[in-house]
């Protein structure tokens, strides 16, 4: 977990995950889910939420770069992320608990 919270920017796919914990896919997905109660995926997102949301509450950093930073694709997939689990747009968010705030 500590690798890829390091590196949220890189491609994590479960065989990668898997290959840097030294074990099957098969194994890694059932002791992951033991472990966290999650899915890989599902606590990836999470992951570059929080790195997300700690960017917009402590810098001035444009949202497209802010996305980049935290791993998702594109901006697009962050307001998404945001949107879904937060309930609030990377701006508004920024707007209610960002430094200026």
């Amino acid at each position: 977990l500590q690798q890829v919270r390091a590196d949220l920017r890189a491609n994590w796919t479960v065989e990668r995950m898997a290959s840097a914990a030294a074990m099957s896919p098969r194994t890694f997905l059932r002791r992951f889910t033991e472990a966290t109660a999650q899915s890989p995926g599902e606590w990836l997102v999470a992951e570059r939420l929080a790195e997300a949301r700690r960017l917009l509450e402590a810098s001035a950093l444009p949202v497209e770069r802010v996305a980049a930073e935290a791993g998702f694709g594109s901006v697009q997939a962050l307001r998404h992320h945001f949107q879904a689990r937060i309930g609030l747009s990377p701006r508004d968010y920024r707007a209610a608990f960002g430094r200026a705030a």
